[in-house]
């Protein structure tokens, strides 16, 4: 989406470009005649030529040297165009496939105004680069949520640091780099890359999630009643998991979920839960705990329900119409409100609910609305597809 470009990024691109220019076609750098010459218009002099060619060596001389420079000493603040170098602090894991990274800048600069500038846009991400294949994967940044008995670093709440929420998957080039990193070491990556600016006129917003899709629905909730303490916002969170254990103790806010698998199966209309009342005994995990200070900042006007494969349960088309259906009641003006549906996970997840996102001259676009979604006919609401 839309991201701020730094000003010293400007001034390089404009290097870049004069350079090229240059370089293709020398006649491009234009000296100014005297309107009282009497030299050929067809060609240069001699003098002027050389001076021309001295102008060109020296600016390609500038150039390369102001290029290696940028190589050599990288930009301590976060951007989208170069790698950051940042440390890993820390790696603690909170399920069996799941661990929260808590990174820090390796030179302290002004990197907490860029975060600040994107919390309050919307959702964002960063590329990570493993360095030993040359390839990148982007992952997003869990938000500063400020309850002192959450397991967040302190700096993630007041200065540089970041954390991330990363499963280990058993074919992931990148995610199997970095849960191989130890305490220490140095990574590197670029960004903010907004992948969603919230509008100023949401009135509603439904945000369906697969396994850690969770993080973008935790920007998107701290955004709304954290940074920008909207008031007349609606939010709810159906978040489906494989495994218990990546939701541990969350319970949910209205009646869920029918048995099948949580993507890889159709997802039917029923909206049944297994009653276990050991889930109210059952201590609250990281993510749930970060969902449920999220609700109170909310002052109600946010709602989590959770569905595991494991026990069965699944998000439904009923599960989906309870909420849009309820909301399309709260209006009650004239005035057109944005409600937005957005859909964060796996792959095959997203394109179950909404249909696939596509490549189209090397760039991914959101693709048509499919799936279960268009099935349902909702009017009046916007699905994006992150």
């Amino acid at each position: 989406m839309v991201a701020k470009f730094p000003a010293v990024w400007g001034l390089e691109s404009t290097i870049r470009a004069l350079a090229w220019k240059t370089c293709r076609n020398p006649r491009s750098v234009q000296f100014r005649e005297n309107a009282t010459s009497s030299n050929s218009s067809n060609s240069l002099p001699k003098r002027r030529r050389w001076l021309q060619i001295t102008i060109l060596t020296v600016a390609a001389g500038g150039i390369g040297a102001y290029l290696q420079y940028r190589e050599k000493n990288p930009s301590s603040t976060l951007n989208p165009f170069t790698f950051t170098k940042y440390q890993l602090i820390s790696k603690a894991p909170i399920s069996s496939t799941c661990s929260v990274f808590t990174l820090r800048p390796v030179k302290q600069a002004q990197n907490y105004e860029v975060y600040l500038e994107a919390w309050r846009k919307g959702l964002w991400s960063v590329q990570f680069k493993q360095p030993h294949l040359q390839v990148g994967r982007d992952y997003t940044p869990l938000p500063p949520i400020g309850e002192d008995e959450l397991p967040i670093d302190e700096a993630v709440r007041n200065g540089d640091n970041l954390q991330f929420l990363i499963r280990r998957e058993p074919e992931g080039e990148v995610s199997g780099y970095l849960h191989s990193l130890k305490p220490g070491a140095i990574l590197e990556f670029r960004g903010p890359q907004m992948e969603f600016e919230l509008p100023d006129d949401i009135r509603e917003v439904l945000f369906i999630a697969g396994g850690t899709g969770i993080a973008p629905a935790l920007q998107a909730a701290h955004t709304i009643f954290g940074e920008r303490q909207l008031k007349d916002v609606r939010m709810r969170i159906l978040w489906a998991n494989r495994r218990r254990d990546d939701c541990l103790g969350g319970r949910n806010d209205f009646p869920a979920a029918a048995p099948t698998s949580w993507w890889s199966r159709v997802f039917s209309g029923a909206t049944s839960r297994r009653d276990d009342p050991e889930l109210a005994n059952e201590p609250k995990g990281f993510t749930v705990s970060q969902l449920e200070e999220l609700k109170l900042q909310s002052r109600g006007r946010l709602s989590v329900d959770y569905f595991v494969d494991e026990e069965n349960t699944l998000i439904g088309k009923e599960t989906i119409l309870h909420f849009t259906g309820q909301m399309d009641k709260y209006e009650t003006d004239n005035r057109r409100k944005t409600k937005l549906i957005l859909i964060s996970g796996p792959d095959g997840f997203i394109s179950y609910l909404a249909g696939p996102k596509l490549w189209r001259n090397g760039v991914e676009i959101q693709g048509p609305l499919q799936g279960l979604l268009e099935q349902l006919n909702l009017k009046g609401w916007t699905v994006w597809k992150l």
